[in-house]
């Protein structure tokens, strides 16, 4: 089951800072993303991926899933990258949760992935396979993202890397996830189009990052915009975002308890031989029940 994460807000750590790092195992948060790509220095990356290797095989974090951001595929540093993690993991019988593997473009791209773990993984003697998430940040693998969303039974995510996407469209932007001057919803097209990708294949659809970390308020309203879209969770570059964004992709408790009271009387139309019924007067169906299956799957999870 590829959708089986909590998976409201992703919080990213630099993987050359230890002492981020360090920090990042206590982080109340659903998935920790170490990132070895954008915040590591080019000079940096060997040390980093020593680094990351070592606190994966030692550390505990408070984050039920641990993710680690590899290189792409075009840089010398992606094999590297996939070998050291599950080496170490081999050796300690602990290793990521799952491989994201930035600027993902074609179909080809998470084959070869998924069979370079597949290798690595069988010439260790690794049976739990590493799962993999896939970041869209430009128009190439947007325009291919529905095979890319049927890759690999690795695939858990699609994630909507919106500050590269934009740079590949030539928006005239400097902060990531910023509307501007635009009327209406900006990154309308590309998230559904994700969204519709990822539902399509039961995978989890994915929201970047708001880099404006200070703007709590420009932060909940694009978090509620993405989630209105179908979106399940979003990446966080900075601890205060977490609760904000936590919330915001939370079920509400009057909702789940709403969804419950229609779920149970539907089930007992059934019994009565019956195909739907009015809860306090709004009809209750077939439809319905498929609309709620996601909000009381997720308070499961909650234990709300």
């Amino acid at each position: 089951m590829r959708n089986h994460r909590l998976r409201r807000c992703h919080m990213t750590v630099p993987g050359s800072n230890a002492k981020m790092l360090e920090k990042s195992l206590s982080v109340d948060v659903d998935v920790i993303v170490i990132d070895l790509e954008d915040a590591v220095a080019p000079q940096e990356k060997s040390a980093a991926r020593a680094l990351v290797a070592e606190h994966l095989t030692q550390a505990t974090w408070r984050a039920p899933t641990v993710s680690v951001r590899i290189n792409d595929l075009n840089s010398p540093h992606c094999f590297q990258d996939v070998i050291a993690l599950i080496e170490a993991a081999s050796l300690s019988g602990r290793r990521p949760d799952t491989l994201i593997l930035p600027k993902t473009q074609t179909l080809a791209d998470i084959s070869f992935l998924d069979r370079l773990l597949l290798q690595v993984e069988s010439a260790h003697g690794i049976k739990e396979s590493v799962g993999i998430e896939a970041l869209i940040e430009d128009a190439k693998g947007m325009i291919n993202i529905n095979e890319i969303a049927a890759g690999s039974p690795r695939l858990e995510s699609l994630i909507f890397g919106m500050g590269d996407f934009a740079a590949s469209q030539h928006m005239p932007m400097l902060d990531i996830g910023r509307q501007g001057a635009y009327p209406g919803d900006l990154w309308h097209y590309p998230r559904s189009r994700l969204v519709m990708a990822a539902r399509a294949h039961g995978l989890v659809p994915i929201d970047g990052p708001f880099a404006d970390y200070k703007d709590a308020e420009g932060l909940t309203a694009d978090s509620q915009t993405g989630k209105l879209l179908g979106l399940s969770g979003k990446w966080a570059i900075h601890p205060n975002q977490v609760p904000i964004i936590s919330e915001c992709f939370s079920p509400d408790s009057e909702d789940v308890a709403r969804a419950r009271s229609q779920k149970a009387a539907y089930e007992q139309a059934l019994e009565a031989g019956q195909g739907a019924v009015s809860v306090d007067g709004v009809m209750v169906d077939q439809a319905t029940m498929k609309l709620i299956e996601p909000l009381l799957a997720q308070a499961d999870l909650l234990q709300i």
